[in-house]
């Protein structure tokens, strides 16, 4: 018996297959757990918080699946739902070490939940750390699974856990547009294409079409999404489901309905398959590489019309978030796009990865699923932050700077077009040419020189009418039947 102020050991021994190898005495964790923490010292890196909770569901449920059948007894059972209940509830966190860059396939991960939760499990029935009695990592914290089906299983119930912030996120995104877009809509403003002058927009319109873009982008997450809810858990170690009951793929699939509260998740068609082929993972992550692309391009786009305030197009005034310069005094930049843009770089970086990893599979294998899984879920809690920020600290507070809109829309070049049908092409090009080398707004060079009548002039340069449907200058029937000038 320990004495009285007697120092407590900092190590305790543990075997594997391998031999012994010394386990930190507080730690959860185990003999592998620690073997990766020590091979693994890579990036410095914690496993992320969901790719923690993913595993630990399927422990529990398949705790709960093999106490329904009597393989396992409910002691046990009991014990290892008890001890997941507890990492669940944000517990014994620090415990998981594991480098995002392991060994192939997870084993690792898995293995550091499967210690984390029977040390703990023991603990609650009475027993001491590392003696893995009466529960034991392997033969029952992961009965009858292999890493093989459970992180396959963890990365797609992950990525769908982290989805529902995102697309929380990107709900409240959208609806910020739609509101700018209302806002807006009356100002109207010099379209642009290739950078040059274009015909007359409404800036509402450009607000509602980033609203629709990013709505888009949006819906192509979801139908990515609907595959991950097909699950392979109960194919082991090839997908063949050998060791495993062939009641237990329908009830691990109905116990982690009622854990995770995914209600269309489903027992997958062809475990083999699932298990083959990280195809689904790869096409969710293409469609946020997809969202990451048009959210840049808004964020560029804010950029442009926020530059200036003298030099600059200055249409738009974003929120002064921090100041701009350490040596220009007065300089605000656009900061919050910027960030921005470069979130989406890495995230369509990350992508890269996980398109290249899941090419990277072997026959009934792909051994580079934490590399794939790590990616995934670092792309969706940038844009999750990333997009929640813009919304808040950028484009709620957005205004419009109407003044320069009017200005920079009535010298645009591009307003020539508009006389197009009474003078012709040709005609129109002379008139924008002389327009910008004489620097006169057509409007005033088309009255100076009589190239139309005043009413017609006036109809066919009617800046609003030249953002909507219509040939300038003629009446035309709009959706309601009624017809306007």
């Amino acid at each position: 018996m320990r004495t009285t102020g007697e120092a407590m050991p900092e190590f305790r021994t543990e075997w594997d297959p391998l031999g012994s190898y010394q386990v930190p005495a507080s730690a959860l964790y185990g003999i592998q757990t620690a073997r990766a923490r020590d091979n693994f010292a890579i990036s410095g890196l914690r496993p992320p918080e969901s790719w923690i909770v993913a595993q630990v569901w399927i422990k529990k449920a398949a705790a709960l699946s093999h106490r329904d059948t009597g393989r396992l007894d409910v002691r046990r059972a009991d014990a290892i739902v008890a001890a997941a209940d507890e990492v669940l509830a944000g517990e014994h966190r620090e415990h998981f070490v594991v480098d995002p860059y392991q060994a192939g396939a997870g084993t690792s991960h898995n293995m550091n939940v499967n210690e984390v939760l029977a040390n703990r499990a023991n603990e609650r029935l009475g027993g001491a750390r590392g003696t893995y009695a009466p529960v034991h990592p392997n033969d029952h914290v992961n009965l009858a699974q292999s890493t093989n089906d459970t992180i396959p299983t963890a990365m797609r119930l992950a990525i769908l856990q982290d989805g529902r912030a995102l697309s929380t996120v990107l709900e409240a995104h959208i609806a910020a547009w739609h509101r700018q877009a209302a806002t807006w809509d009356h100002v109207v403003k010099a379209g642009r294409t290739h950078l040059q002058d274009a015909m007359p927009i409404r800036l509402g319109q450009e607000f509602a079409a980033y609203a629709g873009s990013v709505a888009r982008a949006r819906q192509r997450l979801d139908e990515a999404a609907v595959y991950l809810e097909e699950l392979g858990i109960g194919g082991s170690a090839v997908g063949t489901g050998v060791s495993v009951e062939p009641t237990y793929p329908a009830r691990m699939v109905a116990h982690l309905r009622a854990i995770t509260g995914f209600s269309a998740l489903r027992e997958g068609a062809d475990r083999v398959q699932l298990m083959q082929s990280l195809g689904d993972v790869a096409a969710f992550s293409a469609a946020l590489r997809g969202l990451a692309v048009e959210v840049s391009k808004i964020a560029s786009d804010l950029r442009l019309m926020a530059s200036g305030p003298r030099t600059g197009l200055d249409e738009l005034r974003l929120p002064a978030v921090q100041p701009g310069s350490s040596m220009m005094p007065g300089k605000v930049n656009p900061s919050i796009p910027e960030m921005v843009n470069q979130v989406c770089l890495q995230v369509i970086g990350l992508d890269l990865t996980v398109a290249l990893a899941a090419e990277h599979g072997q026959l009934e294998l792909n051994v580079m699923m934490p590399v794939m899984a790590f990616n995934v879920l670092m792309g969706l809690r940038l844009m999750t932050n990333a997009i929640r920020t813009f919304t808040e600290r950028c484009v709620a507070g957005l205004v419009a700077n109407e003044a320069m809109c009017a200005y920079w829309v009535e010298r645009s070049a591009a307003l020539a077009t508009a006389l197009m049908p009474r003078l012709g092409f040709s005609r129109a090009a002379e008139v924008a040419k002389q327009s910008v080398r004489e620097g006169v707004l057509i409007r005033d060079l088309v009255a100076r020189d009589a190239l139309l009548l005043p009413e017609e002039a006036n109809a066919m340069l009617d800046l609003r009418r030249l953002t909507e449907i219509g040939v300038p200058g003629q009446e035309d029937h709009v959706d309601d039947g009624t017809r306007r000038r």
